[in-house]
C-alpha cells in the first residue's frame, strides 16, 4: 500500500464515529482506535446512555463498543437499544475478558455484530469496524422513518385511567367551563374554544382544544414577534419551540386563564377521545413539529402525547429555560415513561400550573 493510499484509508476511518464503554480494555484499546476513528469514551453504561440521549439523528455514533460485565447488564442495555427505532440499527461490538459459551450464545441471540475475547486483536478489530460500517449501511434516514410504524400502543391501565379521570373531571368542571366560556365571549369577538392542528405521537395530526386567550387573528401576528421568544437561541442561532414573553396578543382575561392553566382544560376532551393522554410530551404546532422532523430530536414523538408532562412540572414558566433543556426532557420521557412516573408528574402538576413568568 502506498503512503497516499494509507492516508486515504485513515481519512475514511476518521469519518467513522465510535462510542466506547470498555474500562478494562481502555489502556490498550483507546490509543489504537483513536488513531483511526472518531472516538467518544464513557466509563460505564449509564454514561453511554446519557450521551446517546443527547444526540440527534445526525450525530449518532456508527459503532458502540461495550465490555461484557459479569452481571450481564450490557445485554440488558443492548435489548433496550434494539427496541428503539432510532438506535436498533447501530453496530454493536462486545469485548469479553475470557471465553464463555453462554456469553457467545447470548450475544448471538441479541444479534450483536461481533464478540472479541481478550487479548483483543486490535488490527483485526479496526478492519472489522470499517467493514461493518461500510456494508451495513445502518444509519436511519429521515425518509426511512416515514415508513416506520410509530403507533404508540397505550397500555390498557393507562388508557383506562385516562378515560375515568378525564370523564370525571369534565363532569365536575362543566359549570366552571360554562362561566369561563361566557366571560371569554363577552370580552372579545371570536369562538370561545380555539382549535388548532397539533402533532402528537408518531407525528399524528389532530384537532387540539383550548379556551381562547388571544384576540382573533393572533396566529398571523406570530412571525413579527420572534424577538419575544423565551427559548434561548444562543446554541444554534435559531430555535424550534416558540413561547412568547409578555405576548401582546393575549386578552386581559386570557392572561388570567393562562397564569392558572385554565385555558388548557378543554384538552380533557382530547384525552377522553384518545388523541392524547393525561401525561406525555406536549403535542406541537405544525410549524414546530416540521422543524423537528426535518432536523433532529424526533425521538420525542416515540412516546405518548399528553396534557401535562415532565417539562411542565420541572421547567415550565421559567424564563431561563433553553430549547436544549426542553428537548432533553421530552426525549427522556419518551424513553423512560411509566405508570409511576406519570403519577409523580400528575402530583406535581397543580403547583406547576400556576406560572410566575408571563409566558
Amino acid at each position: 500500500m502506498t503512503p497516499l493510499e494509507a492516508n486515504s484509508r485513515i481519512s475514511q476511518h476518521k469519518s467513522i464515529s465510535l462510542l466506547c464503554s470498555a474500562p478494562s480494555f481502555e489502556a490498550e484499546l483507546l490509543p489504537k482506535i483513536i488513531a483511526h476513528f472518531s472516538v467518544h469514551a464513557e466509563p460505564d453504561i449509564e454514561g453511554l446512555d446519557d450521551y446517546l440521549k443527547d444526540q440527534s439523528i445526525y450525530t449518532l455514533p456508527d459503532v458502540i463498543i461495550l465490555e461484557v460485565d459479569e452481571h450481564g447488564h450490557c445485554f440488558e442495555y443492548i435489548d433496550k437499544l434494539k427496541q428503539n427505532v432510532l438506535l436498533k440499527g447501530l453496530v454493536i461490538i462486545l469485548l469479553a475478558k475470557k471465553k464463555d459459551a453462554k456469553v457467545r450464545e447470548t450475544a448471538m441471540r441479541y444479534k450483536v455484530n461481533d464478540l472479541y475475547i481478550s487479548p483483543i486483536p486490535l488490527d483485526d478489530l479496526c478492519e472489522r469496524i470499517f467493514f461493518l460500517v461500510k456494508f451495513k449501511l445502518f444509519k436511519p434516514q429521515l425518509s426511512d422513518l416515514s415508513n416506520v410504524d410509530f403507533t404508540y400502543k397505550i397500555p390498557f391501565t393507562k388508557r383506562l385511567f385516562d378515560i375515568i379521570a378525564s370523564g370525571l373531571a369534565l363532569l365536575f368542571l362543566s359549570p366552571f367551563f360554562l362561566i369561563v366560556a361566557i366571560i371569554i365571549a363577552f370580552e372579545s369577538k371570536g369562538p370561545v374554544i380555539f382549535k388548532s392542528k397539533r402533532v402528537g405521537t408518531g407525528y399524528r395530526v389532530f384537532d387540539f382544544y383550548k379556551f381562547r386567550s388571544m384576540r382573533t387573528g393572533a396566529s398571523e401576528e406570530l412571525a413579527n414577534l420572534s424577538e419575544l421568544n423565551q427559548y434561548d437561541k444562543s446554541e444554534t442561532g435559531s430555535t424550534t419551540f416558540v413561547k412568547l414573553k409578555n405576548d401582546p396578543r393575549i386578552t386581559k382575561f386570557g392572561h388570567f386563564i393562562r397564569n392558572y392553566s385554565i385555558d388548557e382544560l378543554p384538552q380533557l376532551f382530547n384525552v377522553l377521545i384518545g388523541d392524547m393522554s393525561l401525561v406525555g410530551n406536549r403535542p406541537l404546532p405544525l410549524y414546530e413539529a416540521e422543524m423537528l422532523t426535518s432536523n433532529e430530536w424526533s425521538m420525542r414523538f416515540l412516546g405518548p402525547a399528553g396534557l401535562t408532562g415532565l417539562w411542565q412540572v420541572t421547567r415550565r414558566g421559567k424564563a431561563e429555560m433553553s430549547e436544549r433543556e426542553r428537548k432533553k426532557l421530552d426525549n427522556f420521557y419518551a424513553q423512560n415513561h411509566s405508570f409511576w412516573l406519570d403519577i409523580k408528574i400528575l402530583l406535581k402538576t397543580l403547583p406547576a400550573a400556576v406560572q410566575k413568568e408571563k409566558v
